[in-house]
């Protein structure tokens, strides 16, 4: 036979009158008649919870979520209060729920890991952006303003409204503000710089071209670096183009063996995997 929790009204609130259930609650041994007491203290005090889960709408979270988030924290509040020590069902139950709330945004509603105090000082500079919303006419707040009204720093204020931005994360897929259609945050961000790929091959090398004589060294320069002809190289040093396109040939490879030369003597010195 189900137990029924007299919801009785206190005069000063809406609170459930559930004191004589909490104490049968604790006399009960575990079974079914114990749960479907607590299932009833529950949802007795069920209204209390969502309406404390009301108080963080437009958050950022569904409303059916803080809903279930806050009667999770009831239902802790239930199994964890003590009807001996004294104390009303409500001044326990309303720092509980609102914890357990609170908690939630905490650990899943921001984009980014922010220390708690980071967190507390967006929560301050929030609630005095909005008070003075309505004081400063159509323009938004400056640091000093918001630092005088929250009684922080400007540094703190400045933190905290570094903090707002760190709520939630844009996605990659997000449109970019006043962009042209069909680009996206993913747009914006850089690649990799193809020329990273070849900067330790040049440092490999410089050394040994540095090393060549000085027609070698100034014939790779025209035909690397200033992107000359073979003809135009040889009308320049009085050669042939086949020799010049042999000295580029047996240059290019004496370096090239040197480098690999040079490779295989620090893995000797280093084998792979070593610290």
């Amino acid at each position: 036979m189900r137990t029924r929790v007299t919801a009785r009204r206190r005069p000063h609130d809406d609170a459930p009158d559930t004191e004589e259930a909490f104490r049968r609650l604790v006399a009960l041994p575990e079974g079914r008649q114990h749960d479907q007491l607590r299932t009833d203290i529950v949802e007795a005090w069920l209204p209390m919870a969502e309406r404390l889960a009301g108080r963080f709408r437009h958050r950022g979270e569904s409303d059916e979520d803080l809903r279930q988030v806050a009667a999770l924290g009831l239902v802790r509040a239930v199994d964890r209060y003590d009807p001996d020590r004294g104390h009303a069902f409500e001044s326990y139950a309303v720092p509980t729920v609102t914890g357990e709330i609170k908690r939630h945004f905490r650990d899943h509603m921001w984009g980014l890991h922010v220390p708690r105090r980071v967190q507390e000082l967006r929560n301050r500079v929030r609630f005095a952006c909005r008070d003075l919303s309505g004081s400063v006419s159509d323009r938004l707040p400056g640091v000093a303003e918001i630092a005088e009204h929250a009684r922080l720093s400007e540094e703190e204020v400045r933190a905290g409204l570094q903090a707002l931005d760190s709520y939630s994360a844009l996605s990659l897929d997000a449109g970019l503000r006043g962009g042209a259609d069909g680009h996206h945050l993913a747009d914006s961000l850089g690649g990799t710089d193809p020329a990273l790929e070849i900067v330790v091959d040049r440092e490999a090398v410089k050394p040994h071209l540095a090393a060549l004589p000085e027609r070698e060294r100034a014939i790779l320069y025209l035909r690397f670096f200033q992107d000359m002809t073979q003809s135009r190289i040889a009308e320049q040093f009085g050669i042939s183009q086949m020799q010049v396109s042999r000295l580029i040939s047996r240059t290019c490879r004496r370096v090239r063996d040197e480098v690999l030369q040079d490779a295989a003597r620090r893995d000797q010195v280093t084998p792979p995997g070593s610290s």
